[in-house]
């Protein structure tokens, strides 16, 4: 009975100690793991992913080259806005060129970057950042012979190319809605590509462009621009109207691209892609 007591007393204490241990095991473990959890929260700040929609058929500026890769200057410029946004992540999207304001409006994406300028129809729908990344001149687009064209008026009752959504579009049919549905307008899916061939095969006679896009679309010179510019514009960023955080998005982007403009990187990007700087009115 003694040595039974002995051994009974001997695995308690042996208990007591097994307790003992693993309960400090755990308190250690718990305070090593507490710190790991506050350091990995500080160090890894949490990042908004924002969905930006673009395309992919307009030359130069949103396209999928050689290689697959969608790039473009509109496309670059995003990623280098990105690299410089430490509470953003970027994640680009392409759409077609009619869906972009839907899927703007419906959150599908919470911003469009396709060389989108203001009017007032869209100002009034949605969001402008306020620092411009580049600037448009919109004139009548024909082909290379013809002389007869140098006004709208000079179209009436002829076929002109145009993209629904887009402000070409615009500029158009509100010619239409004060002079009698003068134009006979063409809408096509948004694709730039074939608007050459389009005109010199006597599709359609003429379309707007932007100053800076005819070289992109007509490399062997088939058309040219005529005519006063019907227009200019910024271009400019857009987002939702009357949402806090896509206004927060918005003042972060024009903090971005003034950097850009400063140091050079913006001119630099304009042209590489689009041929020359057509970042500023003064051009």
């Amino acid at each position: 009975m003694i040595w039974g007591k002995k051994k009974m007393k001997k695995r308690f204490v042996l208990s007591i100690a097994l307790v003992l241990a693993f309960t400090l095991a755990g308190c250690g473990g718990n305070k090593n793991n507490a710190g790991t959890d506050a350091g990995s929260g500080e160090a890894s700040k949490a990042v908004t992913k924002i969905v930006v929609g673009t395309g992919t058929q307009f030359p130069q500026v949103c396209f999928i080259d050689e290689n697959g890769k969608l790039t473009g200057f509109d496309v670059e410029l995003v990623r280098e806005i990105d690299k410089r946004l430490a509470d953003y992540e970027f994640d680009i999207q392409t759409l077609e060129f009619t869906n972009l304001l839907l899927s703007l409006e419906t959150k599908k994406i919470d911003m469009i970057a396709h060389e989108m300028e203001q009017n007032p129809e869209r100002v009034q729908k949605y969001l402008f950042n306020k620092e411009p990344y580049a600037h448009w001149r919109n004139k009548i687009i024909v082909d290379k012979d013809n002389e007869s064209v140098q006004t709208l008026a000079d179209l009436k009752g002829k076929k002109v190319l145009t993209t629904a959504t887009s402000a070409a579009a615009t500029i158009l049919e509100n010619y239409n809605k004060e002079n009698g549905n003068a134009l006979e307008l063409v809408y096509q899916n948004g694709g730039a590509n074939d608007n050459v061939t389009q005109v010199t095969s006597g599709r359609v006679d003429a379309f707007l462009a932007a100053d800076f896009t005819l070289s992109l679309v007509d490399p062997k010179k088939e058309l040219k621009a005529v005519g006063p510019a019907l227009s200019e514009a910024d271009i400019l960023f857009m987002f939702r109207k009357d949402d806090p955080e896509q206004q927060k998005l918005s003042d972060a982007v024009d903090e971005v691209i003034k950097e850009l403009k400063s140091d050079g990187t913006l001119a630099k990007l304009s042209s590489e892609w689009l041929g020359d700087d057509f970042t500023s009115k003064e051009k």
